[in-house]
């Protein structure tokens, strides 16, 4: 389809296009033909190609708000980009960069992909861009973060996985507005996971895929524990091995083994063995049929919210029990010394009713130290905050018997970490 999209871009039939897609297509040189759609064109994908540069005329495309050029090889982040005054969302991921010029980063800068490449330092001024909220940095070089992130009034989620950090930087517990951060995989991150029960390959029976995400192939699965023994109905997920926008699946792995049993947490009943192409993975429990995630995740003009279902509504009581379900489960991680890192409503899968629910995916966890980690829970609180702000929305109509979760909410989200509620408190509260 994109060599066809391509063809039509040459020929001219694509007049007035707002958006672009051209992926895989073998390119060497940028097509000149994009830029006769500078008065129109807002996005831009030009991922899986072969550019290493763009033109210097780029800034041409005055309407752009959306580039990806992931998996090109581009050891330089464009400076033209600074050149494009609509540019929010600018994604580079495994191009091979090792320089960031401050010039390269648009003013309306806002959602920035940069995973698993070579960069060793960033721009000083990158937390000088007034809307930024999403930055992605896992699978770097990074010793350090710019003090002006320190600064940045809107950012809410960061990446910093699998790069060189020796501690975590010292503003992140006390920045107002954090709410996702992941940062496992780092030299201070020498907690290793517990034991954990192996299952042989032989004794399960895979079953049809339930679902995929950055890390990895969810399927169901039957496992015979033992010879004899009835088979039980289990989820299966089997890692891909890549660096993904959170980090590396091992990290997640050691997480979820960490983690340890609770009721509301699709945590780890063993990780397998003796696979026949050495592959990762781990046995989770079955969750039962006719649940489903709460949202969908954050979509491109939403950056950092998730998409709920426009007709979805929740009953108080669902509302609550949600809340309760999840706060405890956070709770339990907290005890653990597990900071779950992406606590949203699409990692939330519930009944549809009566607000039983489960929280999910550790791509994201990263494990803490006891000593000098604790303000970073607060992180999470906000995160929660959040989440029990969209769940007020979605029971708008009933507000009767909401005032208590009204509370928690915005003591969650104030903008003093130290002053939000611990997660364990919050739990408390709601049980």
């Amino acid at each position: 389809m994109s060599l066809e999209t391509l063809k039509d871009l040459r020929r001219g039939a694509l007049a007035g296009a707002c958006e672009l897609r051209l992926v895989g297509c073998g390119l060497t040189e940028f097509p000149p033909e994009i830029l006769g759609l500078a008065d129109t064109l807002e996005v831009l994908d030009l991922s899986g190609n072969t550019l290493s540069r763009l033109p210097d005329v780029f800034g041409r495309l005055r309407r752009l708000r959306i580039l990806f050029c992931s998996g090109n090889r581009f050891e330089q982040l464009p400076p033209v980009l600074g050149d494009c005054a609509a540019l929010s969302q600018v994604g580079f991921r495994g191009t091979g960069l090792r320089e960031v010029p401050a010039e390269a980063l648009p003013p309306r800068l806002r959602w920035l992909t940069l995973t698993d490449n070579r960069i060793a330092a960033l721009p000083a001024v990158l937390g000088q861009r007034p809307t930024l909220s999403k930055l992605m940095l896992s699978g770097n070089a990074l010793r350090a973060l710019p003090e002006s992130l320190a600064e940045a009034p809107g950012l809410e989620l960061l990446r910093i996985a699998a790069n060189r950090f020796e501690a975590p930087p010292p503003w992140l517990a006390e920045h107002p507005t954090l709410a996702w951060l992941g940062l496992a995989g780092n030299p201070f991150d020498r907690i290793d996971a517990p034991a954990c029960r192996i299952v042989p390959w032989r004794d399960l029976e895979l079953g049809p895929l339930l679902g995929q995400g950055a890390s990895g192939l969810v399927h169901a699965a039957l496992w015979r524990d033992g010879p004899g023994a009835a088979p039980r109905a289990v989820a299966l997920k089997l890692f891909k091995g890549a660096m993904t926008s959170d980090g590396l699946p091992t990290h997640e792995m050691a997480a979820c083994i960490t983690a340890g049993g609770h009721p509301q947490l699709v945590a780890a009943l063993g990780r397998i063995g003796e696979h026949p192409e050495a592959a990762e993975g781990l046995l989770m429990p079955l969750i039962p049929e006719g649940w489903r995630i709460l949202a969908g995740p954050p979509s491109l003009e939403s950056c950092t919210r998730d998409v709920y279902d426009p007709t979805l509504r929740l009953r108080a009581p669902a509302a609550l029990r949600i809340a309760r379900r999840i706060s405890g489960a956070v709770a339990h991680l907290h005890g653990r010394r597990v900071l779950h890192g992406d606590l949203y409503a699409h990692n939330i899968l519930w009944d549809g009713s009566s607000g039983d629910a489960v929280l999910s995916d550790f791509g994201a966890a990263s494990l803490l130290r006891p000593a000098t980690d604790e303000g970073l829970k607060r992180i999470e609180s906000r995160a929660f905050g959040l989440l029990v702000g969209e769940l007020l929305e979605l029971s708008r109509d009933e507000a009767e018997g909401l005032g208590m979760l009204q509370e928690i909410q915005q003591a969650c989200v104030q903008p003093q970490p130290a002053k939000r509620p611990s997660m364990e408190d919050v739990a408390r509260l709601l049980a």
